[in-house]
Parts: structure tokens; sequence; C-alpha cells
């Protein structure tokens, strides 16, 4: 892979490199995970549309696995981003979801804190303006890439009348992290506003090995000072992430009649080996909470020693399986 040259003090090269660590480029399993039991029988099964079991390496066929999610209170589903099977993937929990009498509550990491009140809008009006939606919810500045490949889930939110909730803090919050670093971005006004001032954000060790590891390897070149900011910026992404998805949970706790499972969407990065979002959600919560992982990944029977590696090394609670997409197989980084 190209290897990328951060100058120092550089914020800009800083958040670019911190865009491309939530990028499918670092959805890979990192050596010397907890081992699974994957015997080679199993292997024969893999095709796209199957779901593996990581815990006992047995691969399970679609309907048997979305049976399976109504006993959990928070799914978490990571995608490669932009490749639409995963959308599809989606798409068919919630459709799963609904018909087993469940509501779900979608929450989507392409969305910032700053576009809630123009998705709450968007969906809730009978004829909603797209172009004024996506300015309003500062989709460019927050997310970048074309509306076009998520579009699909805001409008089945919208159809089936489901609560969606932005996910990500607000972009400026986050260059203040990779501009001036931790300590210095939380004396911030925008911390204040947005309520992230006396929030916890918690360095966690395990994370944090992670973490430094998949910057450092994949993305060389950088100094010290680089990948801490890096570091720090993703750890802020993933506890304000955590912050929404345990708010929704508590939400839907408060009902008369508690039906709710909450569906988190992002990007694999945010939910590999349970650390970043999931393990966040449940320190935040303080009780026992039914979560479980589902990591989406390309089925290419050409390179079934990285489904192999995904499985060893217990990526997730759940790998599914699923046709490439038109870019291709993701480019993984080892």
């Amino acid at each position: 892979m190209t290897t990328l040259v951060t100058p120092r003090g550089s914020a800009a090269r800083i958040l670019h490199l911190l865009l491309l660590l939530i990028g499918p480029i670092l959805l890979t399993a990192c050596a010397g995970g907890p081992p699974v039991n994957s015997p080679d029988s199993s292997i024969a099964s893999w095709q796209a549309g199957r779901v593996i079991e990581l815990k006992t390496g047995r691969s399970i066929d679609l309907p048997t696995f979305l049976s399976t999610l109504s006993r959990y209170d928070i799914v978490y589903l990571g995608e490669e981003h932009y490749n639409q099977h995963h959308i599809n993937a989606a798409l068919t929990v919630l459709q799963a979801v609904l018909a087993d009498g469940r509501r779900p509550v979608l929450t989507m990491e392409m969305f910032g804190w700053d576009g809630q009140s123009a998705l709450d809008e968007y969906l809730s009006a009978p004829a909603p303006d797209r172009q004024r939606f996506l300015e309003q919810a500062h989709w460019k500045q927050n997310w970048g890439g074309a509306f076009d490949n998520y579009e699909p889930l805001v409008d089945y939110s919208r159809e089936h009348r489901l609560a969606l909730r932005a996910m990500n803090p607000p972009k400026p919050l986050i260059r203040q992290v990779v501009k001036a670093g931790l300590d210095e971005a939380r004396k911030g006004l925008d911390w204040i506003e947005w309520e992230m001032d006396r929030e916890e954000i918690v360095d966690d060790q395990a994370y944090r090995a992670r973490i430094l590891d998949q910057l450092k390897r994949c993305h060389g070149g950088g100094t010290d000072e680089d990948y801490v900011r890096m570091y720090e910026a993703s750890m802020v992404r993933d506890e304000g992430m955590a912050k929404t998805v345990a708010a929704a949970f508590v939400r839907a706790r408060q009902e008369p009649q508690h039906h709710t499972l909450i569906l988190s969407y992002t990007g694999g990065g945010h939910i590999q080996f349970n650390l970043p979002v999931p393990k966040r959600v449940a320190r935040r919560l303080g009780q026992p909470v039914a979560q479980t992982t589902v990591y989406l990944t390309s089925f290419d029977p050409t390179r079934i020693g990285e489904i192999r590696d995904l499985v060893q090394d217990g990526i997730a609670d759940y790998l599914w399986l699923t046709p490439v997409s038109q870019q291709g197989p993701p480019q993984r980084c080892r």
C-alpha cells in the first residue's frame, strides 16, 4: 500500500488520516486475538449470505441468524463504507425486527449531532426538500460522500416512522482535538454547547493498543504527536457515538411498553473486538444489557484467508458474509 507521510503540526493531514481510519482500510483482524473454533469443515459452507458465529465457528443461514436478533437490546452493524450490500443488510435487519413485533431505533455514524434537527424535520415532513435537508444536516461537512449510498436507510426510517439518531460529534469539535489535542480542546465552547465538557473520555488500554497499532501499521510516516492526536480524536468520536447509543437505549426503556431494539450502524472499525463503541456503551449504562456485534465483510472466494483471520481473531460476535461491492474488495491493512 502507499505510505502516507504526515507533516509535523499539520492538522488537516491528521484529520485526513483520521477519516481513513474509519474507512475499510482498517477493517481487518490483528494477530494475537483470542482463538476461535473454526474447523476446516465449516469453511466449505462459507459464501455470501451466510453468517458465521465466531464463538463457535459455526456457519448459519440468514433466516436463522435474523431470528436470533430479537433477544438483543442493542445490535451493532459494522460496514465497509459505500458497500451497497451492507446497506441492504441493515435494511434486512430493520425489516426482520419490525416483523418480529419490535420497534427499531436506528443510529447512524454518517450524521453529526448538529444535523439532528434537520434529520427530525426531514423524517416527519409530508413533502421534504432533499437538498435543503442535506445542507441543514451538514452532510458534506460531516460525512462528505454521496448521500445516495445511505439514502435508503433514511427513506426506510421515514416510510416506517422510525426514530433515527445522529451518532457523530460535529466535525468542528473533532477538528479541535486534531489541532490542539484533547486537553486543550475540552476547554472550547463547542464542548459546552454539545454537553461534552463533563463527559468522561475513557482511555481504555485495550482500545489504545488496537487503535495505535492500526494507525502506525496503516499510516506510516507520522510523528508521535500526530499519532497521539489521531488516537485522541478517534477516542472522542467513539465516546460520542457511545453517548448517542446509550441515550437511545435509556429513552427506549422509559417507554411504558418496551419493545425497542437499538440498531447501531457504523463503519466496522467502530465495533471491532467490541472495544470502540460497544464497551463504552456498556460502561455508560452501568447495568446488564443484551448487545451483540455483527461485522459485515465482502466475501471473495480468492481471499478466503482474510475471512479465516477475522474468524480466528474474534473480530466481532458474528461475521456476515456479503457480496463484494462494485468498487471491489476493500484494501486490507496488515
